[in-house]
Protein backbone atom coordinates (compact mmCIF):
# COMPACT_ATOMS: atom_id res chain seq x y z
CA UNK A 1 0.00 0.00 0.00
CA UNK A 2 1.71 3.27 -1.23
CA UNK A 3 0.91 6.38 1.06
CA UNK A 4 1.28 10.22 0.26
CA UNK A 5 1.13 12.91 2.40
CA UNK A 6 -1.14 16.08 0.44
CA UNK A 7 -0.98 19.66 1.93
CA UNK A 8 -2.77 21.09 -0.92
CA UNK A 9 -5.57 23.48 0.07
CA UNK A 10 -2.79 24.70 3.17
CA UNK A 11 -0.50 27.94 3.38
CA UNK A 12 2.60 27.41 4.63
CA UNK A 13 4.92 30.28 6.06
CA UNK A 14 8.69 29.19 5.91
CA UNK A 15 11.27 31.83 7.43
CA UNK A 16 14.61 31.92 6.86
CA UNK A 17 13.58 30.48 3.63
CA UNK A 18 16.30 32.34 1.16
CA UNK A 19 18.86 29.61 1.73
CA UNK A 20 20.14 26.45 3.49
CA UNK A 21 17.20 24.51 5.58
CA UNK A 22 14.75 26.72 4.74
CA UNK A 23 15.09 26.96 0.93
CA UNK A 24 14.86 23.17 1.31
CA UNK A 25 11.60 22.87 3.55
CA UNK A 26 9.98 25.64 1.28
CA UNK A 27 10.78 23.22 -1.60
CA UNK A 28 9.46 20.33 -0.31
CA UNK A 29 6.10 21.95 1.43
CA UNK A 30 5.74 23.19 -1.93
CA UNK A 31 5.86 19.65 -3.60
CA UNK A 32 3.58 18.45 -1.27
CA UNK A 33 1.02 21.16 -2.68
CA UNK A 34 1.21 23.92 -0.03
CA UNK A 35 1.07 27.48 -0.82
CA UNK A 36 4.26 28.40 0.49
CA UNK A 37 4.96 32.07 1.98
CA UNK A 38 8.83 32.57 1.87
CA UNK A 39 9.92 35.33 4.45
CA UNK A 40 13.36 36.74 5.43
CA UNK A 41 15.54 39.54 5.10
CA UNK A 42 17.16 38.50 1.53
CA UNK A 43 14.26 39.65 -0.82
CA UNK A 44 15.96 39.23 -3.78
CA UNK A 45 16.98 35.87 -3.24
CA UNK A 46 13.34 34.87 -2.07
CA UNK A 47 12.52 35.73 -5.38
CA UNK A 48 14.52 33.60 -7.44
CA UNK A 49 13.52 30.51 -5.05
CA UNK A 50 9.36 31.44 -6.20
CA UNK A 51 10.66 31.60 -9.08
CA UNK A 52 11.66 27.81 -9.16
CA UNK A 53 8.77 26.65 -7.14
CA UNK A 54 6.42 28.49 -9.58
CA UNK A 55 8.43 27.20 -12.30
CA UNK A 56 7.44 23.70 -10.92
CA UNK A 57 3.60 24.86 -10.52
CA UNK A 58 3.50 25.92 -7.19
CA UNK A 59 2.11 29.15 -5.43
CA UNK A 60 4.83 31.29 -3.73
CA UNK A 61 4.79 34.32 -2.45
CA UNK A 62 7.38 36.84 -1.12
CA UNK A 63 7.42 38.64 2.33
CA UNK A 64 10.23 40.44 3.90
CA UNK A 65 11.06 39.77 7.64
CA UNK A 66 13.49 40.38 10.07
CA UNK A 67 12.58 38.11 13.23
CA UNK A 68 14.86 40.35 15.44
CA UNK A 69 12.23 43.06 15.06
CA UNK A 70 8.87 42.49 16.49
CA UNK A 71 6.70 45.22 13.72
CA UNK A 72 8.45 43.61 10.99
CA UNK A 73 7.14 40.06 12.18
CA UNK A 74 3.95 41.56 12.70
CA UNK A 75 3.85 43.04 9.44
CA UNK A 76 5.14 40.45 7.38
CA UNK A 77 2.38 37.82 9.02
CA UNK A 78 -0.36 40.09 8.12
CA UNK A 79 0.93 40.70 4.82
CA UNK A 80 1.11 37.27 4.08
CA UNK A 81 -1.99 36.10 5.31
CA UNK A 82 -3.82 39.33 3.38
CA UNK A 83 -1.95 37.95 0.51
CA UNK A 84 -2.43 33.81 0.57
CA UNK A 85 -4.63 33.34 3.01
CA UNK A 86 -4.57 32.08 6.83
CA UNK A 87 -1.17 30.22 7.67
CA UNK A 88 -2.06 26.90 8.62
CA UNK A 89 1.62 25.81 8.90
CA UNK A 90 4.30 27.74 10.37
CA UNK A 91 8.27 26.43 9.95
CA UNK A 92 9.85 28.26 12.25
CA UNK A 93 13.77 28.17 10.93
CA UNK A 94 15.58 31.43 10.62
CA UNK A 95 18.47 31.01 12.90
CA UNK A 96 22.34 31.83 13.15
CA UNK A 97 25.66 31.28 15.11
CA UNK A 98 28.92 32.16 16.32
CA UNK A 99 31.93 29.89 17.07
CA UNK A 100 33.61 30.62 20.09
CA UNK A 101 34.55 30.24 23.55
CA UNK A 102 32.17 31.09 26.58
CA UNK A 103 35.13 33.77 27.84
CA UNK A 104 35.03 34.96 24.47
CA UNK A 105 31.72 35.92 24.03
CA UNK A 106 30.35 39.33 23.95
CA UNK A 107 26.96 41.28 25.04
CA UNK A 108 26.70 41.72 21.27
CA UNK A 109 27.73 38.26 20.52
CA UNK A 110 25.05 37.11 22.99
CA UNK A 111 22.18 39.32 21.52
CA UNK A 112 23.25 38.45 17.87
CA UNK A 113 22.79 34.59 18.63
CA UNK A 114 19.89 34.84 21.20
CA UNK A 115 17.58 37.73 19.49
CA UNK A 116 17.15 35.86 16.74
CA UNK A 117 17.35 32.03 17.73
CA UNK A 118 15.30 32.48 20.78
CA UNK A 119 13.15 35.99 20.78
CA UNK A 120 12.82 35.97 17.40
CA UNK A 121 11.66 32.35 16.90
CA UNK A 122 9.34 32.83 19.83
CA UNK A 123 7.04 36.07 18.06
CA UNK A 124 7.30 34.48 15.01
CA UNK A 125 5.21 31.67 16.79
CA UNK A 126 3.28 34.10 18.71
CA UNK A 127 2.43 35.92 15.88
CA UNK A 128 0.83 33.19 14.21
CA UNK A 129 -0.34 31.39 17.34
CA UNK A 130 -2.80 34.16 17.99
CA UNK A 131 -4.26 33.82 14.33
CA UNK A 132 -4.81 30.14 14.48
CA UNK A 133 -6.27 30.64 18.09
CA UNK A 134 -8.71 33.32 16.99
CA UNK A 135 -9.46 30.98 14.12
CA UNK A 136 -10.37 28.06 16.54
CA UNK A 137 -12.01 30.06 19.13
CA UNK A 138 -14.30 31.28 16.09
CA UNK A 139 -12.56 34.68 16.58
CA UNK A 140 -11.49 34.95 13.06
CA UNK A 141 -12.77 33.66 9.87
CA UNK A 142 -11.33 30.87 8.12
CA UNK A 143 -11.82 27.54 6.82
CA UNK A 144 -9.41 25.30 8.00
CA UNK A 145 -9.03 25.56 12.36
CA UNK A 146 -6.13 24.44 14.12
CA UNK A 147 -2.28 24.40 12.78
CA UNK A 148 1.12 23.38 12.75
CA UNK A 149 4.01 24.85 13.92
CA UNK A 150 7.53 23.49 13.63
CA UNK A 151 10.57 24.78 15.09
CA UNK A 152 14.06 24.07 14.07
CA UNK A 153 16.10 23.70 16.58
CA UNK A 154 19.36 21.98 16.71
CA UNK A 155 21.46 18.78 18.39
CA UNK A 156 23.37 21.21 20.15
CA UNK A 157 19.97 22.07 22.12
CA UNK A 158 20.55 18.73 23.42
CA UNK A 159 23.73 18.05 23.48
CA UNK A 160 26.04 21.01 23.88
CA UNK A 161 28.98 21.15 21.89
CA UNK A 162 32.20 22.82 22.01
CA UNK A 163 32.95 26.47 21.02
CA UNK A 164 29.03 26.92 20.22
CA UNK A 165 27.93 27.26 23.68
CA UNK A 166 25.55 30.53 23.31
CA UNK A 167 23.85 28.43 20.11
CA UNK A 168 23.23 25.22 22.36
CA UNK A 169 21.16 27.20 24.80
CA UNK A 170 19.42 29.42 22.28
CA UNK A 171 18.79 26.15 20.67
CA UNK A 172 17.65 24.17 24.24
CA UNK A 173 15.21 27.33 24.67
CA UNK A 174 13.52 26.60 21.36
CA UNK A 175 12.77 23.12 22.65
CA UNK A 176 11.07 24.09 25.92
CA UNK A 177 9.52 26.91 23.97
CA UNK A 178 7.64 23.77 21.89
CA UNK A 179 7.09 21.84 24.80
CA UNK A 180 5.44 25.07 26.93
CA UNK A 181 3.99 26.33 23.05
CA UNK A 182 1.98 22.13 22.46
CA UNK A 183 1.10 22.40 26.16
CA UNK A 184 -1.33 25.50 25.97
CA UNK A 185 -2.55 25.48 22.30
CA UNK A 186 -2.60 21.66 21.85
CA UNK A 187 -6.24 21.65 23.30
CA UNK A 188 -7.51 24.13 20.34
CA UNK A 189 -5.96 21.68 17.38
CA UNK A 190 -2.62 23.30 17.16
CA UNK A 191 0.03 20.88 17.17
CA UNK A 192 3.99 22.52 18.24
CA UNK A 193 6.73 20.44 17.82
CA UNK A 194 10.47 20.56 17.27
CA UNK A 195 13.22 19.03 14.42
CA UNK A 196 16.57 18.85 16.24
CA UNK A 197 18.79 18.39 13.08
CA UNK A 198 22.45 17.05 13.52
CA UNK A 199 25.04 18.41 11.12
CA UNK A 200 23.79 18.96 7.68
CA UNK A 201 25.54 20.24 5.13
CA UNK A 202 24.60 23.64 3.50
CA UNK A 203 26.15 26.68 1.81
CA UNK A 204 27.08 27.68 5.27
CA UNK A 205 29.23 25.91 6.20
CA UNK A 206 30.03 22.78 2.80
CA UNK A 207 33.53 24.79 3.09
CA UNK A 208 34.01 23.66 6.50
CA UNK A 209 33.57 19.91 5.69
CA UNK A 210 36.82 19.63 3.40
CA UNK A 211 39.42 21.33 6.28
CA UNK A 212 41.09 19.48 8.73
CA UNK A 213 38.89 20.35 11.24
CA UNK A 214 36.00 19.49 9.19
CA UNK A 215 37.11 16.09 8.64
CA UNK A 216 38.00 15.27 12.10
CA UNK A 217 34.39 15.97 12.78
CA UNK A 218 33.20 13.87 10.30
CA UNK A 219 35.26 10.88 11.56
CA UNK A 220 33.78 11.30 14.89
CA UNK A 221 30.40 10.63 13.53
CA UNK A 222 28.52 7.23 14.26
CA UNK A 223 27.91 6.84 10.45
CA UNK A 224 30.95 9.09 9.29
CA UNK A 225 28.97 11.38 7.13
CA UNK A 226 26.99 14.57 6.79
CA UNK A 227 23.63 15.11 6.13
CA UNK A 228 21.87 16.99 3.26
CA UNK A 229 19.10 18.86 3.71
CA UNK A 230 17.01 16.49 2.13
CA UNK A 231 17.34 14.39 4.39
CA UNK A 232 14.98 15.88 6.90
CA UNK A 233 12.03 16.05 4.03
CA UNK A 234 10.27 13.35 5.64
CA UNK A 235 10.28 14.31 9.12
CA UNK A 236 9.07 17.68 7.89
CA UNK A 237 6.31 16.33 5.57
CA UNK A 238 5.04 13.93 9.25
CA UNK A 239 4.57 17.07 11.46
CA UNK A 240 2.65 19.21 8.83
CA UNK A 241 0.38 16.38 7.53
CA UNK A 242 -2.79 16.86 8.50
CA UNK A 243 -3.20 13.02 9.95
CA UNK A 244 -0.72 14.15 12.28
CA UNK A 245 -2.63 14.81 14.47
CA UNK A 246 -1.40 12.98 17.63
CA UNK A 247 2.10 14.42 17.65
CA UNK A 248 1.97 17.18 19.58
CA UNK A 249 5.20 18.54 21.73
CA UNK A 250 7.60 16.28 20.12
CA UNK A 251 11.28 16.90 19.83
CA UNK A 252 12.74 14.76 17.05
CA UNK A 253 16.46 13.88 16.19
CA UNK A 254 17.18 14.05 12.96
CA UNK A 255 20.59 13.01 13.51
CA UNK A 256 22.11 10.07 12.34
CA UNK A 257 22.65 8.61 15.47
CA UNK A 258 24.79 11.49 16.67
CA UNK A 259 22.93 12.49 20.11
CA UNK A 260 22.68 7.96 20.85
Amino acid sequence: MSYSIDLSGRVALVTGASSGLGAQFARTLSSAGAAVVLAGRRVERLKTLRAELEANDGDAHVVGMDVTDHDSIKAAVAHAETEMGTIDILVNNSGVSTTQKLTDVSPEDYDYVMDTNTKGAFFVAQEVGKRMLARAKGAAPGTFTGGRIVNIASMAGLRVLSQIGVYAMSKAAVIHMTRAMALEWGRYNINVNAICPGYIDTEINHHHWDTDQGQKLVQMLPRKRIGKPQDLDTTLLMLCANESHFVNGAVIQADDGFGV
